[in-house]
């Protein structure tokens, strides 16, 4: 017995130590070098609620990515249809944009076109036709089952794309979760600067290669006389001098060279000139033959580069740019071209995205918040441990014991394992100081009772931690089980209050049951006691 006392103990003080071990830095700011350098240096990671930060409600608008999809569909189809010498003239979108029409002279050119929408489009159907002159209308639309699978990947796109960006803005511990069809629930803890964060994250970040239409006249394009095939822009720029921003109009051809899906890289260099930061792009294999090829057709014409529709630059092709190599210049401050790089770096939204709620959590708050935490758990502490030493005497230092070591374990996990605490997992920790001694209460009172009854000390211990320790276990678990279900379907504060709710119950198990049987046997065995203050 006395073997198994020195091993249980040995167990318990290495458990210990490394609970220690993870907490220490979270425990004062005066680390030494070496331990910062090759020790584990993280804090226990602070919840938005506690470090302030900023949550916020995306909705995702997954009409736009349906649109855009049919807009690209529509696209292709009017070029297969003349390379098919189908004739057929296109008419417009219609139905807000989510169907397309499409006239033909003749029933051989409409029997062409079904046949080569069946076979090479599968997600689009033709829907209501319409004949006027003998010719024949037809409208083509996305499959309805298909535009449910669309907007879907339109959210899961969004998620990955933006927990993409923010991983590369560098915030620890971000959650980013949906909710319901068509929202995104976003939490950055320690973020400052709110309006960069939100920019960083809503911007939609589509960056199209767009050839200047110099054949027709700028001026009536303004006027509202914009030719077909044609768009109207407007390039942003900042006057050297002054610094003011300046849009300025120019026509662009409507179809799009090339897009940013073909991105290997985005970075940010200096400029050589002005000395001005400016972002580098990098294509992949295929995108640098795309971008030669696209160049060495283009010699001598400005081709724009257009980002979320501004024109932010739109240089002269002087000659065919081989290497796949490219760049963006806008007068960027170096925040602006650091966020334009990871944005383009963690790819497009392939939707809009507005924000329906926002709320900023000041760390003055939060400290605040963990100041009153931590007041409670202190006042919570004292109170159990006082009620135990009166009520239990000295088997209440025991206890008391166990509780401490509780809340080390508790605490060296959370450092440990990066868990985030927030207000809710306070609140959790408070509850565990009065449930980790609920198993002791049942125990000690078990031992009365044997006591009372004549049993030796070495008996009543005995027999109070085996008779008690089932109903220990069975009200343990059922709490665990519970913390379970609330963690795996909850969100947020919910979650954080699973957490540390969970932890505190496995860990309370370990110290009131194992570690206070030591002590208990310590005594008994070692110090050969007569009786048991309890």
């Amino acid at each position: 017995m006395i073997k198994s006392i020195s091993i249980r103990a040995a167990i318990t003080v290495v458990v210990c130590l490394a609970a220690l071990f993870y907490l220490i830095p979270s425990l004062t700011n005066n680390l030494p070098e070496y331990w910062k350098k090759n020790l584990p240096a993280d804090k226990i990671p602070l919840g938005l609620d506690l470090q302030g930060g900023i949550h916020l409600v995306l909705e995702v608008d997954t009409n736009k990515a349906v649109e855009a999809i049919l807009s690209r569909s529509a696209e292709s189809l009017k070029e297969t249809l003349m390379e098919k010498k189908v004739r057929f003239r296109f008419v417009e979108k219609t139905g807000n944009n989510l169907s397309a029409a499409y006239e033909f002279p003749d029933s051989q050119s409409k029997a062409a076109f079904e046949k080569i929408l069946q076979d090479s489009y599968p997600d689009l159907e033709s829907g209501s036709s319409e004949i006027r002159d003998g010719r024949e209308t037809v409208t083509v639309r996305i499959k309805e089952k298909r535009i449910g699978e669309l907007k879907k990947r339109a959210i899961e796109q969004s998620l990955e794309t933006i927990r993409n960006r923010v991983d590369q803005f560098g915030v620890t511990e971000p959650e980013i979760i949906p909710e319901g069809k068509d929202r995104i629930v976003i939490q950055l803890p320690g973020i400052k600067d709110t309006e960069r964060a939100k920019n960083l994250i809503g911007k939609t970040a589509l960056l199209e290669f767009k050839i200047v239409d110099e054949e027709h006249p700028l001026a009536e394009a303004v006027r509202g006389n914009v030719p077909e095939g044609s768009q109207l822009a407007y390039e942003y720029r900042v006057d050297r001098e002054s610094g003011r921003r300046i849009n300025s109009p120019i026509l662009l051809k409507a179809k799009t060279v090339m897009t940013g899906s073909a991105l290997e890289s985005a970075k940010v260099a200096i400029g050589d000139r002005f000395g001005e930061p400016y972002v580098s792009l990098k294509f992949n294999a295929q995108g640098a033959q795309d971008f030669d090829r696209i160049t060495g057709e283009n010699v001598k014409k400005r081709m724009a580069i257009v980002l979320d529709g501004a024109v932010y630059s739109a240089p002269v092709i002087q000659e065919r740019i081989s290497g796949g190599n490219a760049q963006i210049s806008g007068s960027f401050t170096m925040d602006e071209a650091k966020d334009l790089s990871i944005v383009l770096r963690a790819g497009a939204l392939p939707a809009p995205v507005t924000i329906l709620e926002e709320r900023t959590v000041g760390p003055s708050l939060g400290q605040d918040s963990i100041d009153k935490g931590a007041w409670a758990a202190a006042i919570g502490l004292f109170a159990v441990a006082m009620f135990m030493i009166v009520y239990y005497k000295l088997s209440g230092v025991v206890a008391n014991i166990a509780l401490i070591l509780n809340m080390v374990l508790l605490l060296g996990f959370l450092a440990a394992f990066r868990a985030t605490l927030t207000l809710p997992g306070i609140a959790g920790i408070v509850l565990i100081i009065g449930m980790s001694v609920d198993a002791n209460v049942l125990i000690f009172e078990r031992i009365r009772e044997e006591i009372r009854a004549g049993k030796t000390p070495r008996v009543a211990v005995e027999t109070g931690y085996g008779k008690a320790f089932l109903t220990i276990l069975d009200t343990n678990v059922n709490a665990l089980i519970a913390c379970l279900f609330l963690f795996g379907f909850g969100t947020g504060p919910v979650k954080g209050f699973a957490m540390t709710l969970s932890v505190g119950i496995v860990a309370s198990l370990f110290t009131a049951v194992f570690v206070t049987r030591i002590i208990f046997d310590y005594f008994i065995w070692n110090r050969k006691i007569s009786t048991i203050s309890v």
